[in-house]
């Protein structure tokens, strides 16, 4: 099982790697839309879809509309423009969706009599998660793309390592001292301490990311982005949390076994899913 899970981290590892420096916009977003189209094919079990048909049916006319999406948009995404009609409104989206989710995840259990049997309902969710996530993704990494290239690279990475930082933080404060459950109904894993752990953590990566590694990258307040980056990782424990919660509802561990010995794709992005385009709403239109 260590040795699957360490391949498949290394595998994992070189297509993100190839895909951010050697793929020219166009072709990382179609890239981005396959994990998308894979995470929307997984979902389709939380809408209580059972036949391998159907599922593929969903998935299919989901990866239909991608791709005509991205392919009708290809110079702008080749210099850099994402969707500037559409984005904001979506990330605005993106934000209510995650305040609706944070209340559906506290009233757990009562909260699934709303939701539990609506298909239609489980679509919504899909769609205000998966589409700000991908629109998240791509304009962070084409962020002031035509005059430096490699600069949305270093910002999109520093959201995945917050957040994967934080998550260890977490993980290590809530062993050495967790004992009040975050949401014991949802997610028995999880404490307060663990939470208050990860928060630290962030604030601590933050400071340092500012201060040295990218002390002229960034034209924003410090103390505007160091709390930005706390929050985020807050949010992005409710998008594992809403995941777990989805997941326990539908009776299933892992939402897939896509990638051998780290479950699926939802598994690996549930918490990047709500944060990056949390993030990259705060940071491009607020802050």
């Amino acid at each position: 099982m260590l040795k699957e899970r360490i391949l498949s981290a290394i595998v994992l590892l070189a297509v993100i790697l190839t895909a951010l420096f050697l793929f020219n916009p166009f072709f990382f977003s179609l890239t981005l839309g396959v994990v998308v189209t894979l995470a929307v094919w997984e979902w389709t079990q939380f809408a209580g879809i059972k036949q391998k048909f159907w599922r593929l049916f969903v998935a299919g006319l989901f990866a239909c509309f991608v791709f005509v999406w991205l392919y009708s948009s290809a110079d702008d995404l080749n210099a850099g423009r994402v969707f500037v009609d559409v984005a904001q409104p979506i990330f605005f989206i993106s934000v209510l969706w995650i305040m609706v989710a944070f209340g559906l995840v506290v009233s757990y259990p009562a909260s699934a009599k709303l939701w539990r049997k609506s298909t239609f309902l489980q679509f919504v969710f899909a769609v205000c998660t998966l589409i700000p996530f991908l629109l998240g993704v791509l304009r962070l990494r084409l962020d002031n793309y035509v005059q430096a290239p490699q600069h949305g690279v270093m910002l999109l990475l520093y959201v995945f390592i917050l957040v994967w930082a934080a998550d260890s933080g977490a993980y290590f404060a809530g062993r050495a001292l967790g004992k009040h459950k975050l949401a014991p109904k949802v997610s028995p894993g999880k404490t307060w301490e663990g939470v208050i752990g990860g928060l630290l953590s962030a604030g601590l990566f933050a400071y340092l990311f500012l201060h040295y590694f990218a002390k002229d990258a960034f034209q924003v307040p410090a103390q505007g982005f160091i709390a930005l980056s706390m929050v985020t990782v807050a949010v992005s424990v409710l998008g594992d949390l809403t995941e777990s919660m989805f997941k326990r509802e539908a009776g299933i561990k892992d939402s897939s076994q896509l990638i051998p010995g780290h479950g699926g794709v939802l598994d690996r992005i549930d918490s990047l899913a709500v944060a990056v385009p949390f993030f990259t709403f705060f940071y491009f239109y607020v802050l």
